[in-house]
């Protein structure tokens, strides 16, 4: 387990069920003995949009943040991430987040999820790199829309 995955877990623990938590990024640093920018990473790679979480940090004072917790339904995460995220492409790492989120929010089984992720792969995206993120993005997108709609009929 590496010192990220521990203030990760640190952080989501002291969430716990809570929509926020604020917390001081020097204090944290020297809890865990490392330098306030590996506060900075964790938060910025771990605790993304995709991911369902917010960050807000205040400067001075050693870096006032608070971490929120986005409290969306299914439909309306779908919703954003087919409007913004998709339209220009997207990345595979980032990709994989927002079927990690959905995941997580019962949308999709793991099941789905490997399957997902296996169709967007760069392996399975036969197309020069340049248009590999417009691809995937393309192929996200509908899958989410299908998603979208037959998650409406089931209501």
């Amino acid at each position: 387990m590496t010192v990220s995955d521990i203030i990760e877990r640190f952080l989501l623990d002291t969430l716990g069920d809570e929509l926020s938590v604020n917390f001081n990024r020097n204090e944290l640093a020297t809890y865990f003995s490392v330098a306030p920018s590996q506060i900075n990473y964790v938060l910025a790679t771990r605790f993304t949009p995709e991911r369902g979480y917010i960050t807000e940090s205040r400067r001075g004072g050693g870096g006032s943040i608070t971490l929120i917790r986005m409290s969306e339904n299914a439909d309306d995460v779908l919703l954003r991430y087919i409007d913004e995220t998709l339209s220009d492409g997207i990345e595979y790492v980032k990709a994989c987040q927002i079927i990690e989120r959905l995941t997580a929010d019962g949308v999709f089984t793991k099941s789905e999820a490997l399957l997902i992720k296996a169709a967007i792969s760069d392996k399975a995206l036969i197309a020069p790199t340049i248009a590999k993120s417009k691809l995937r993005g393309s192929i996200l997108k509908s899958v989410l829309l299908e998603t979208l709609k037959n998650h409406n009929e089931e209501e």
